[in-house]
């Protein structure tokens, strides 16, 4: 990337969003954040509002970073402490400051992109969320430099192979009931007070991205290609083979969907609340009417994207809010178990996993599981544009068919 009028004004824009002066960017923490690092975030700071090198301002915000760091990976996630999520984030903000404040080259925008994620990724929101605010700079930053790069002519992208994916008979009497636009009256009175399934059709017809902005492979790549993501790496989380990385989209799409080496095994971007680390993306979904008969309003519905190739599985769980799973790309096989059933399910004993059952769906150990051919159950094959409702507790088990992207939206 070439240093242009635009690269120059890179650093203007961002020191835009930041306060004004030294005195006015606060920096308030409780006891549990350390005298010693208290001190690395003010030198930090001040090295921001003035001429030190930038050679020093990413020397503290990496001992920043890798201080915190150690904090995050000590213990379970659940019990690390809010401050030091928010010293991760303030460390990211300095280096993201070192890395475009004399005009990044290509591989600093990159890197900037990536510390701006990790932020949003591992952090906490600070300074109302200014690290949302200076990657939306950073991309579009990036978007005009890649046009740029465009116009001298850029390698030939491999576009993907698409199969028609082998759908399961679905027979009529375990088949999930399908609905066209109920009311909401009907919904309630009909599927949620008594917690029965249902594939609703035609409620999410009007959304940008099966219309205005269909998701493509190219499109996704052209909205989020360069951000950061967490990937697992395996057939299903439970497992032992199973792990989880750090790629961006276009690397995930490189590896796990574009390429045909399936020597390097199924890549799924799984349950990942991608629409509030990428705005833009949000603005191709829109909220079920539905949702409003619940308990919260929007800013407490939790929606998780599902990307990923044919042969990705959910194994058999059940979660602990009620559940719309709206499918935009591809297919899946999806079967449902009533919670009354979960004697004949078989959950796993340890904690972690009591939410999930030992029983592999599709290829059950008889043996082992005696009495889960007893269990009944209804399935579906979900289509683009169709909506399944999944009731608070029901198990459910679910399969790509082919290359898929759904939307979660966890309501109580």
């Amino acid at each position: 990337m070439k240093t242009s009028s635009s690269v120059a004004q890179l650093w203007p824009q961002i020191s835009a969003a930041l306060p004004a002066s030294e005195d006015q960017f606060l920096l308030l923490f409780s006891d549990t954040v350390e005298s010693s690092v208290l001190d690395l975030l003010k030198r930090s700071r001040r090295h921001l509002y003035s001429q030190t090198s930038n050679s020093s301002l990413s020397l503290n915000a990496q001992i920043v970073l890798d201080y915190s760091w150690e904090k995050l990976n000590t213990g379970t996630w659940r019990d690390v402490d809010k401050e030091w999520r928010r010293v991760y984030s303030y460390g990211c903000l300095f280096k993201v400051a070192a890395l475009c404040r004399g005009g990044p080259s290509e591989d600093e925008l990159r890197q900037a992109i990536r510390t701006c994620d990790m932020g949003l990724l591992m952090g906490a929101a600070i300074m109302d969320n200014i690290l949302q605010v200076i990657v939306g700079i950073l991309q579009s930053q990036f978007k005009k430099s890649c046009e740029d790069g465009d116009d001298q002519g850029q390698p030939e992208v491999k576009r993907m192979k698409t199969e028609c994916p082998l759908v399961p008979v679905i027979r009529e009497e375990l088949a999930v009931p399908r609905v066209k636009c109920p009311s909401l009256e009907s919904f309630k009175t009909n599927y949620l007070l008594p917690l029965k399934p249902v594939v609703l059709e035609g409620v999410i017809d009007h959304w940008p991205a099966l219309n205005q902005h269909p998701w493509s492979i190219d499109y996704l790549r052209s909205v989020a290609g360069c951000r950061t993501v967490p990937v697992e790496v395996g057939s299903r989380y439970t497992d032992e083979e199973w792990s989880q990385t750090l790629l961006t989209v276009d690397e995930f799409i490189d590896r796990f969907i574009s390429n045909e080496d399936k020597a390097k095994g199924l890549g799924y971007l799984a349950q990942h609340q991608l629409f509030d680390q990428i705005p833009e993306l949000k603005e191709d979904i829109r909220f079920p009417d539905y949702c409003c008969l619940g308990e919260d309003d929007e800013d407490h519905i939790t929606v998780n994207a599902w990307f990923g190739p044919g042969g990705t599985v959910s194994p058999l769980h059940q979660d602990p809010q009620q559940n719309f799973l709206a499918q935009v790309v591809g297919s899946k096989y999806i079967r449902l178990y009533s919670p009354e059933h979960t004697d004949k399910l078989y959950p796993h004993q340890s904690p972690l996993l009591h939410n999930t059952s030992q029983v592999e769906v599709e290829s059950p150990d008889t043996q082992r599981f005696p009495e889960f051919s007893k269990a009944p159950y209804l399935e579906c094959v979900l289509q683009p544009g169709d909506v399944l409702f999944i009731p608070v507790q029901h198990w459910h088990y679910i399969r790509s068919l082919e290359l898929s992207f759904s939307v979660s939206f966890w309501w109580s």
